[in-house]
Parts: C-alpha cells; sequence; structure tokens
C-alpha cells in the first residue's frame, strides 16, 4: 500500500492509502522513511496537513475509508461534526448515540484516521482524557498541542 511519512510540529505521521482512499494514518516517533512520494492522494494529504498546522479552520477534503464496525462508524461520523475549536465530552457523545461514555473511547481509540476523523476534540468530563489508546504520555502531549492548535481553553 502506498506509504508516506510526515514531520509535523506535534507529532510525526505514518500515512497509507489504499484503493484511492485514506486508510490509516499512525504516530510514529521517527520518520526516517519515505517522506515524498509520487502518489497524488498521500501528496494532496501532505498539502491537507500542511494546510490544517498553518490554520486550524483549514476543512479536510480527503477520500476516507475507515474500516471498523457500524457503531465505530456512527462515531467517527459524529467526531466529524464537532467544529474546529470545540470539545464534547465522552459522556455527551455518548449520549447523542444512545450509549456509553466507555463505548465512545473505544471507537475513539480505534480511529484509524486520527486528525482528519478528530477524535482529539472528544474530552473526559474530569479532564483531557485519553488519546490513540493512551492516558498519559506522548500522544496526550500531542492532543492537548492539537486542541491549542485550534484555539481551545486548557482548561480541560
Amino acid at each position: 500500500m502506498p506509504t508516506v511519512y510526515f514531520e509535523g510540529p506535534f507529532c510525526n505521521l505514518k500515512i497509507i492509502q489504499k484503493n484511492n482512499t485514506l486508510h490509516y494514518i499512525d504516530f510514529v516517533s521517527q520518520s526516517d522513511a519515505l517522506q515524498t512520494t509520487h502518489d497524488q492522494l498521500l501528496k494532496e494529504t501532505l498539502k491537507q496537513i500542511r494546510q490544517y498546522l498553518k490554520n486550524a479552520d483549514f476543512p479536510f477534503d480527503l477520500p476516507i475509508s475507515p474500516q471498523g464496525t457500524e457503531f465505530q462508524h456512527r462515531v467517527w461520523a459524529a467526531l466529524q461534526k464537532i467544529p474546529v475549536g470545540k470539545v464534547k465530552t465522552y459522556g455527551e457523545l455518548a449520549k447523542e448515540l444512545h450509549s456509553s461514555p466507555r463505548a465512545i473511547g473505544n471507537a475513539c481509540r480505534r480511529n484509524p484516521i486520527p486528525l482528519i476523523i478528530p477524535c482529539h476534540r472528544v474530552i473526559s468530563a474530569q479532564g483531557i482524557g485519553g488519546f490513540a489508546g493512551q492516558t498519559q504520555g506522548s500522544r496526550i502531549t500531542i492532543k492537548q498541542q492539537l486542541l491549542h492548535h485550534e484555539g481551545v481553553n486548557p482548561l480541560y
């Protein structure tokens, strides 16, 4: 599958496309692999990520194909409706989707296309919550930086 790496100010990303749709984004500690590509979708993805980093209001417009359950797709669709600069709690999303906060958190953790599907905009009622499978450490720092970039008040 065509793959490219992106070095950013908050994190490094591994980006994979499959069948001309964005398939997977992962946070990686180093991106010493291929950072340029001839793949048009991956070029466009890199371009749009750079635009977002310049202007948090930039709307991503990429074909995506996240693999998951019907419930996960419902959660991921709800995440995409959270505006830039806003957050929702796991509990708020759970009420909207007639589910539980834990189920929402599990769907967020399994989000295969973070940043594009903005799971970083979901927080706990008691604080920042988790991010990409971590409740502390480097990924929480990335979540904090993404929220700060989007103008979210750090009182989470």
